[in-house]
């Protein structure tokens, strides 16, 4: 059985930092595509960052650009997102996913983060 479960989310001022981890099970980690999506409050679903099997190819939506890292740990089975400099419009339920052939096939449950003063 797949699972992906996020933890590291919480509560941050603007400008703080957070590291999101998301544990992986259940399929060859180290032979998938992984991704960071965020849900804002009523807003859709946004992706974030993705790495591939190898972590040679990584991509970031423009927003978090410069201030979050996307990286991974094939040995441990864990991705992980670093998220500095955080602003309020980084407020959102981050979750993991897994990409199949043609689509996200599996996701964690979500870590929230707030970013608030």
């Amino acid at each position: 059985e797949v699972q992906l479960v996020e933890s590291g989310g919480g509560l941050v001022q603007p400008g703080g930092s957070l590291r999101l981890s998301c544990a992986a099970s259940g399929f060859t980690f180290s032979s998938y595509v992984m991704s960071w999506v965020r849900q804002a409050p009523g807003k859709g679903l946004e992706w974030v960052s993705f790495i591939n099997s190898g972590s040679v190819g990584i991509s970031y939506v423009d927003s978090v650009k410069g201030r979050f890292t996307i990286s991974r740990d094939n040995a441990k089975n864990t991705l992980y997102l670093q998220m500095n400099s955080l602003i309020p419009d980084d407020t959102a339920v981050y979750y993991c996913a897994k990409w199949g052939q043609y689509e996200f096939d599996y996701w964690g449950q979500g870590t929230q983060v707030t970013v608030s003063s």
